[in-house]
């Protein structure tokens, strides 16, 4: 008998017409404003925030990696990534190589170098071969439930959870997806597709000679990672190699700071989100600004030092191997 009661009051849901966000949960109703605003319609909104089949589902595992210890974990641990994909660099030459027109044309469009959009699928999701275990919806409504916004931290994870979970509603509306069928692979943190692109940055997403993006198609990933890196970093200059030569002996002098320096970074002298100040490695050294410009804007992609250089170092090596096979 309860269960008869429970599909049919889910049924009632789904067929009823909604004219207002007005729910239980505050977040919700910010939420529902916000899609609202942007287009969705109200009965749609209301459809996806109370369906118990999609809103029910919490995410412990990804709630458990997104806690402050595991994330200093999983930063410590991009230092070993870096050092884990160099070997990997002649198989960034040949995917270079099998997208090259792909690559001539976001070159051409955006000035944002191959090499670097190579290095970041790599390290993202080594080229579209690591598989997607979340589900974008259910790890942005976890943060939503779970995160009570007493430190800045917890404001700014609120705040971030709402925002990507508005973005998959709007994004799931224009595909015409019903609520429980609005499924998006994700990370523990909610990233979509071989890009990796939080649900908010889907904005930036362009397929390659179609009008609908498909994060999870190498092409469209490779166009959507160079519009990202053109329209938000100001990446719009390619980057001229012979600049970065000695581009190894910055890393490990940069790993070397970090380990003598806790509170550092790469770039920066302050954290953006709270201001608070930073140890900077590169910011008195006149002979690197040119490093450090780029660095930054790749840091609009993933705001960790270790990432950035990192990139920039498959970058580097992979360029130096394309033109050495070129001129074979």
């Amino acid at each position: 008998m309860n269960k008869l009661l429970l599909l049919l009051s889910f049924g009632a849901v789904l067929n009823a017409s909604y004219s207002n966000c007005k729910m239980k949960n505050k977040n919700y109703e910010d939420v529902c404003e916000k899609v609202v605003k942007n287009g969705v319609s109200y009965t749609y909104a209301n459809e996806f925030l109370l369906s118990c089949e999609k809103v029910n589902k919490l995410d412990e595992k990804s709630w458990k990696y997104l806690h402050p210890d595991k994330v200093l974990v999983f930063r410590g641990n991009e230092k070993r990534a870096n050092n884990t994909l160099l070997p990997h660099v002649p198989r960034i030459v040949r995917h270079l190589k099998k997208y090259a027109k792909v690559y001539d044309f976001t070159e051409a469009e955006f000035g944002v170098n191959r090499e670097v959009v190579a290095a970041i699928l790599m390290k993202e999701t080594a080229l579209g071969k690591i598989k997607l275990k979340h589900d974008a919806f259910e790890v942005c409504n976890t943060m939503v439930l779970k995160t009570k916004p007493i430190t800045p931290r917890d404001k700014w994870l609120l705040k971030m959870g709402k925002s990507n979970m508005a973005s998959v509603i709007e994004y799931c509306y224009k595909k015409a997806l019903e609520p429980k069928k609005c499924n998006l692979p994700s990370s523990y943190a909610g990233a979509v597709g071989i890009p990796q692109f939080m649900p908010n940055s889907f904005v930036y997403a362009q397929g390659y000679k179609t009008d609908l993006a498909d994060l999870n198609k190498m092409e469209d990933a490779i166009v959507s990672a160079s519009k990202f890196l053109h329209t938000k970093a100001s990446f719009d200059s390619l980057i001229e190699w012979e600049r970065l030569s000695d581009i190894e002996l910055i890393e490990g002098a940069w790993y070397d700071y970090e380990l003598k320096h806790r509170n550092s970074s790469l770039v920066y002298e302050r954290n953006k989100r709270d201001n608070h100040p930073y140890k900077c490695f590169l910011c008195e050294a006149k002979n690197y600004q040119y490093l450090r410009k780029y660095a930054k804007k790749i840091m609009v992609y993933n705001n960790s030092s270790n990432y950035a250089i990192g990139v920039l170092r498959l970058a580097y090596e992979s360029h130096v191997k394309l033109v050495d096979k070129k001129g074979e």
